[in-house]
C-alpha cells in the first residue's frame, strides 16, 4: 500500500460521510496522527463528530458505505472510525455508533483516544479537536488506564489460547510499555516508543525483536512450538508486568 491510496481512502472516507451523515469534523488519532504509521500494517483510527445521536438508518446507510469502501479500497480495510455526537463530547464512558473489525458496533471513545486528538489529532474536516473537545478531568487518564490494565488484559493473561495469535503478542507488551510511561510520566508515546520501553522494562529480548519485525520489517515464519513458547513468554511478561504496575499504585499486589 502507498501512501497515495492511503491519502485516497481519507479523501473518499471524509467526502462519502458528509453525505450520508451531519458531519462536523473528521479527525485521525493513533498512529496516522502521532508520526508511527506504517503503510499496510498500521490502523486508520478516525473520530467523525456528528450533529447528533444516530438512528438505524443512518447506522445502515454507514454499514453499507463502508462496506462499499472496503470492497473498492484495499486500504480502507485497516480503517476504523467513532460517530461521537457534538451532544455527547464530554461523555467519555458512552457507547458511540463504530464501524471496526468489518461491522457497525457501539463502543466508548476512550480518554487515550481523547488525550491523543488534543495533544496532536490530525484534522481531516471541520475544526481542530482543540475547538470541540473538552480537557480530560485530572486523574481521568490514568484511572482508565488502571482500569482497562486489570479489568481486560490482566484477565486475558489467564487465556493462553489468545497468545497463540500474533496480535496479543504485538499489543500486549505493547500496551503495558505504553501504559507504564504513561502512568509514570504523564505522557502518551508511539508504539515505535513502546518498543525501546519493552527493553527498559526487562522484556525477553527475542519478544521485542519479533514485535518490532512484524511491525517493521518482514517476519520469518516460526513453528508451532516456537509459537507456543513465544507465547507463554509474552503472556507472562504481560502479567507480571501488569501486577507490577498496579502495585506501584496499591491496585493490586505484585506477583511473586
Amino acid at each position: 500500500m502507498t501512501a497515495t491510496e492511503t491519502d485516497q481512502v481519507l479523501t473518499r472516507f471524509v467526502a462519502g460521510v458528509r453525505t450520508l451523515v451531519p458531519t462536523v469534523a473528521v479527525w485521525a488519532h493513533g498512529s496516522l496522527a502521532l508520526g508511527d504509521f506504517q503503510e499496510g500494517r498500521s490502523d486508520l483510527d478516525l473520530i467523525a463528530i456528528v450533529d447528533g445521536p444516530l438512528d438505524t438508518a443512518h447506522r445502515e446507510r454507514l454499514a453499507e458505505f463502508h462496506q462499499l469502501l472496503v470492497d473498492e479500497e484495499p486500504a480502507a480495510a485497516a480503517l476504523h472510525c467513532s460517530y461521537l455526537p457534538r451532544t455527547a463530547l464530554a461523555e467519555a464512558r458512552t457507547d458511540h455508533v463504530t464501524w471496526a473489525h468489518g461491522m457497525i458496533l457501539e463502543r466508548p471513545v476512550t480518554p487515550v483516544t481523547r488525550r491523543e486528538l488534543l495533544d496532536g489529532g490530525l484534522t481531516l474536516h471541520g475544526p481542530p479537536p482543540t475547538g470541540l473537545l473538552p480537557p480530560l478531568v485530572p486523574g481521568q487518564l490514568e484511572e482508565y488506564i488502571r482500569l482497562d490494565l486489570k479489568e481486560y488484559w490482566l484477565p486475558a493473561t489467564d487465556r493462553p489460547d489468545l497468545w497463540l495469535q500474533d496480535v496479543w503478542v504485538d499489543l500486549g507488551p505493547l500496551v503495558l510499555a505504553r501504559a507504564s510511561v504513561t502512568l509514570r510520566d504523564g505522557r502518551l508515546i508511539t508504539k515505535g516508543e513502546a518498543l525501546t520501553e519493552l527493553t527498559a522494562l526487562g522484556a525477553p529480548a527475542d519478544l521485542v525483536h519479533d514485535i518490532h519485525e512484524r511491525r517493521y520489517a518482514d517476519p520469518v515464519p516460526i513453528s508451532e512450538a516456537e509459537r507456543v513458547r513465544r507465547g507463554e513468554q509474552a503472556r507472562a511478561f504481560v502479567r507480571r508486568g501488569i501486577r507490577n504496575t498496579l502495585a506501584r499504585g496499591a491496585e493490586t499486589p505484585e506477583e511473586t
